[in-house]
């Protein structure tokens, strides 16, 4: 197991979690600093339903853990990516605090199956961090899918590699702005 990454702050704070040994980038510390900082500003993470796409480790929906959010699901079609996942969401219930652990559900769907068959469900705060080589037309289905799940005040964090163009952003999601951090570049949109 490959331990290269950890939860910066809340209740799990430097607990390192595992990394799967391929298929994964995972976002790096600074990166998830300032898309934390930001989150944390506007005062979005306490109680909220967090939803981690492409989740990897699940560092992003689980640092939102960390920090207070209420339930969290990490989504990953990548059997070594759910294991591992499975894996981190465990060491991060037993680092809360007693009667306290937030609901953590890891799904090993594919993204698009997954946000097909999430009916009712809907999320305060979005992570999609998908591997650089998905497609920008795959990227939308995936947003135009996501957009009647989110709640009215919802979140939602796209990284991209910053060589790539700006995604094609669907109806029902606004660009509020975009940050770059070396070869990665952050989206933070907001439901329209």
């Amino acid at each position: 197991m490959t331990w290269v990454t950890r939860i910066i702050a809340g209740f799990a704070g430097s607990l390192r979690l595992a990394v799967p040994p391929v298929g994964t980038r995972p976002t790096s510390d600074r990166v998830r600093e300032a898309i934390f900082s930001a989150l944390d500003a506007r005062g979005v993470l306490p109680g909220a339903r967090v939803l981690d796409l492409y989740a990897g480790s699940g560092a992003l929906g689980l640092e939102g853990a960390s920090r207070g959010a209420a339930h969290v699901t990490l989504v990953d079609k990548a059997t070594a990516a759910h294991r591992v996942t499975n894996e981190n969401a465990a060491r991060v219930r037993k680092a809360a605090p007693r009667g306290a652990a937030p609901e953590i559900v890891v799904s090993s769907q594919p993204v698009q199956s997954f946000l097909g068959g999430a009916v009712g469900a809907t999320w305060d705060v979005v992570f999609l961090d998908p591997p650089y080589d998905l497609g920008g037309l795959e990227l939308v289905h995936n947003l135009e899918a996501l957009v009647p799940r989110l709640s009215p005040d919802a979140v939602v964090v796209v990284e991209r590699s910053a060589r790539d163009p700006e995604p094609a952003w669907p109806v029902g999601l606004d660009l509020e702005r975009r940050k770059d951090y070396g070869e990665t570049a952050v989206y933070f949109l907001s439901a329209a």
